[in-house]
């Protein structure tokens, strides 16, 4: 029964993908879906391909892990999903229009152009192109990392088996389709990773019920604490920092902003903007409730927390939908996982290939390229980016068996938000910010999240001290820093064309 519910998933993204090509036309179709998506599409969309597997496997394993103080995620993702929608999607969309702009270097190269600034409007296109597929492939590789951990744990199959087999059906159904299809279902999956966390927690609440006393006994001391095990103190108050700061990705991220750019106007993005913040408060507040219900649930007051749910938690969903659910149930729990890693997967490898196809290749080396030839070379760069990333996944679980899938999918999130949102919001909100500016800011972002991920933490004293917040914020405010210092310091060599703000 659980491969049942599973060859049904598989069978439905295979549909969307046949559906969704005799729909695409051109570029434009291919990577922004015509720019004639409805908002119900594109807020689940957006929220879906911005979750990815640490919604279901990693958020919920954080939650077994550290209890409450999960819940400072929730709030970090809930405030960035608002400040997108709410201050930066209407003027983004409305300059995207103006620009013609199908990639979001598109956008940029329009936004700083203009008379005297060709060489490093070209090395922005370039720069963006070249962070855009190395952090992407980080993130993807991280996705595929998970599909084989989840297929482990549901079902107990080989790992190389599960990765391959996942690699394969989200890679068919994003050749096929394009963005439509990756939009479309995107929309299917969002409402399968909706249903599953919401009902998860309510399922686990029943069954805890009827046990005496109250569940949150069972939990280790400081496990209901917003603060975590230890109280306040300044190495939880980092800690905190850095789960608030994951919300900083959602400012700016191409993954999640060319949906703006597909979403048909902006009477749209206001209907939408209430649809992404009720997703956000549901599944990421479900996933860490469920985390901490399966804490009580499995472990308890006298069970070994590693043997059950592995050292990391991120056994903590297999076994408590195990626990609480018949077979064809689990079925489409691990249907809901797949959904979760497939819907970042599809996003993030049209947004790579996209940078590559048309923002290196033609825009930058063959202006004359047809279009036949650009979208056969797209589909191209799609099937590469993702064998690369396969591989990397492969490799990752070898080299690193400690890995979780949290951290390995933030740092991944962390390099292309770092890169991106800084140059975005000041785009948006700062007339003067000029393209020196941009390009400052984006190599800022780009070498800051591994030298705070893999450096800093080696400095003596503070170094581990500092680490503790992660690499995203640091990189994040250094990125806006620097781009503003450099713009001011530059203004006199070229003016941006303008402001969308």
């Amino acid at each position: 029964m659980k491969y049942l519910a599973i060859a049904l998933y598989f069978a439905v993204l295979i549909a969307i993908g046949a559906a969704a090509s005799r729909r695409v036309r051109g570029m434009a179709d291919f990577y922004v879906g015509g720019k004639r998506l409805g908002y119900w599409v594109v807020a689940f969309s957006a929220r879906a391909s911005g979750e990815s597997a640490w919604l279901y496997l990693g958020l919920t394993g954080l939650g077994a892990l550290v209890g409450a103080r999960a819940f400072w995620v929730v709030l970090g993702e809930l405030v960035g999903v608002a400040i997108a929608w709410f201050c930066m999607a209407g003027p983004f969309k409305a300059a995207t229009d103006r620009y013609e702009s199908i990639t979001i270097p598109d956008y940029l190269v329009s936004r700083f152009g203009g008379s005297g600034v060709a060489r490093p409007v070209r090395a922005l296109r370039l720069v963006s192109a070249v962070a855009l597929a190395l952090f992407v492939t980080i993130y993807v590789s991280a996705q595929i990392d998970a599909t084989g951990k989840a297929f482990h744990g549901f079902l107990g199959w080989n790992y190389h088996v599960g990765a391959a087999v996942g690699f394969a059906i989200v890679v068919a159904y994003t050749l096929s389709g394009g963005f439509i299809a990756v939009a479309w279902s995107d929309l299917f999956q969002g409402v399968l990773m909706l249903v599953g966390l919401a009902l998860l927690p309510l399922a686990a609440g029943a069954m805890l019920a009827d046990q005496p006393g109250s569940w949150l006994a069972a939990l280790p001391v400081g496990h209901a604490s917003l603060w975590g095990a230890g109280g306040a103190s300044l190495s939880n108050a980092l800690i905190i920092v850095g789960y608030l700061a994951i919300g900083l990705g959602f400012l700016g991220s191409p993954q999640v902003f060319v949906r703006f750019m597909a979403i048909r106007d902006q009477g749209e993005i206001e209907a939408g903007r209430w649809v992404a913040i009720v997703f956000t408060i549901i599944t990421d507040g479900c996933a860490v409730l469920s985390g901490m219900l399966g804490y009580a649930l499995l472990v308890g007051a006298g069970g070994d927390f590693s043997t059950i749910l592995g050292a990391d938690g991120e056994r903590v969903l297999p076994e408590l939908v195990s626990h609480l659910f018949p077979t064809l149930i689990v079925g489409i729990y691990v249907a809901a996982v797949l959904a979760a890693i497939m819907s970042t997967i599809d996003s993030l490898l049209l947004v790579a290939s996209s940078a590559m196809t048309r923002d290196v290749y033609q825009q930058l080396w063959h202006p004359e390229a047809r279009p036949e030839a650009l979208m056969r070379l797209s589909r191209a760069a799609t099937l590469g980016l993702a064998g690369l990333a396969l591989l990397m996944a492969l490799t990752v679980s070898v080299t690193s068996p400690d890995r979780t899938i949290f951290w390995y999918a933030i740092f991944g999130w962390s390099g292309i938000a770092a890169t991106f949102c800084p140059v975005i919001v000041l785009a948006l909100a700062w007339k003067r910010y000029n393209v020196w500016g941009a390009l400052v800011s984006m190599l800022t972002g780009a070498a800051c999240v591994p030298l705070f991920k893999f450096a800093v933490p080696l400095i003596p004293t503070w170094g581990p001290i500092v680490s503790q917040a992660e690499e995203l914020a640091p990189s994040f405010f250094l990125a806006l820093a620097t781009g503003a210092l450099a713009t001011l310091a530059t203004s006199d060599r070229g003016r941006a064309r303008g402001s969308v703000s």
